[in-house]
């Protein structure tokens, strides 16, 4: 083997590569998309009703999103470690981590329901104003990728504590998580901008 040929063996061998299946890359790319326009259209129509979307602004939990933030990025960071331990080859220690990560997803879904409750007992809907039809519309759509995001984990779950995953099989780990960071990433946009941003 000639010098060349050694260096570029050595380069493919530690080339990065992209992590989990093409195909949720793709529909990560859509789901962002998608957020994206209404990330837009909200700010565009904010513009023209600052009044009006700072004073229901106020009518927000802050609270509750700051908590739902902790929430998403604790459980992202037991995502992390989970597909870390998995890598290195032992997959069934993986599990604890992705209990823990569906945990704190999970309070991230009982803390918006409590906020909906709450907007609901007052009498609020998509029509009672253009705020709350962006708040209502944008957060719930989130939250629907936050239950998906709960199955995705239970399943990883349920493989790794069968000792499915290791450094030759990351692939459905790695899907995984992409797809949650995603979720986590949506949100760490949406809190400021529907929530705290005036």
């Amino acid at each position: 083997m000639t010098p060349l040929s050694a260096s570029n063996s050595a380069l493919e061998t530690t080339a990065r590569r992209l992590p989990g299946d093409l195909a949720i890359w793709f529909f990560i790319l859509a789901e962002l998309l998608a957020f994206g326009v209404f990330f837009v259209v909200y700010a565009f129509t904010r513009a023209n009703h600052v009044e009006l979307f700072n004073a229901e602004q106020l009518t927000l939990d802050r609270t509750s999103g700051a908590i739902n933030t902790v929430l998403l990025l604790t459980s992202s960071f037991f995502v992390v470690r989970a597909v870390q331990v998995a890598e290195a080859g032992f997959s069934r220690r993986a599990a604890p981590w992705l209990a823990a990560a569906f945990a704190c997803g999970a309070g991230f879904v009982v803390v918006k329901i409590f906020e909906y409750a709450e907007k609901i007992g007052a009498g609020i809907s998509l029509s009672s104003s253009t705020f709350y039809m962006f708040y209502l519309s944008l957060t719930f759509f989130h939250f629907m990728h936050v239950i998906l995001g709960l199955v995705i984990i239970a399943a990883m779950w349920n493989g790794a504590r069968t000792g499915r995953y290791g450094p030759d099989n990351m692939n459905g780990i790695e899907t995984g998580a992409a797809y949650w960071h995603m979720v986590d990433l949506v949100w760490l946009i949406l809190f400021p901008l529907i929530y705290v941003m005036r």
